[in-house]
């Protein structure tokens, strides 16, 4: 899971989760629903045109306000390999994480819909060959990535009942 190659689905700043990703604002309605019109407010069509290993490309603050895990579980159901924003909320940035779905921090200026997109999670790198942006970011902690290997942190615990950090910084 270290390089994920996605094509480049692209959001704005502020994109609340809550409204755009949840039961919250769509009360009744399940996940598999809601997938269907995951953030069609803010990019009208946006579900419908998305592929299984497509990367969100977003602006700042992605997720913001965002406390649900549901919005991780309906993009998972979306397909989503990753996401891109230059930040996040934090609530979000952790919920994807200890749910198995990869989060970068980077300047997206530049990445257009459609777009080519490599994400090397161990080695610090976003690159749109087609565009010649090849931007350095910290590389993802081991810990992180191997929680993202796993699939989230609870499928990580129960494959590691003893786990030990300093495994993973050997």
């Amino acid at each position: 899971m270290n390089i994920i190659k996605g094509s480049a689905r692209v959001l704005g700043d502020e994109v609340s989760t809550d409204i755009h990703c949840s039961s919250k604002y769509l009360p009744g309605k399940d996940t598999a629903y809601i997938a269907t019109v995951a953030f069609d407010q803010v990019a009208p069509g946006f579900a419908k045109a998305f592929v299984k290993g497509d990367i969100i490309v977003a602006g700042k603050n992605f997720g913001i306000n965002s406390s649900r895990e549901q919005a991780v579980h309906i993009m998972h159901r979306l397909g989503v390999a990753g996401i891109i924003a230059p930040s996040f909320g934090r609530q979000f940035y952790r919920n994807a994480i200890n749910n198995g779905m990869p989060v970068v921090e980077c300047d997206t200026s530049g990445i257009t819909a459609g777009d080519a997109v490599e994400l090397d999670l161990a080695g610090g790198r976003v690159s749109v060959p087609s565009r010649n942006i090849a931007r350095s970011v910290p590389p993802l902690p081991a810990v992180v990535q191997a929680l993202l290997t796993a699939g989230g942190l609870i499928p990580f615990l129960q494959k590691h009942p003893d786990w030990n950090l300093k495994e993973l910084e050997a």
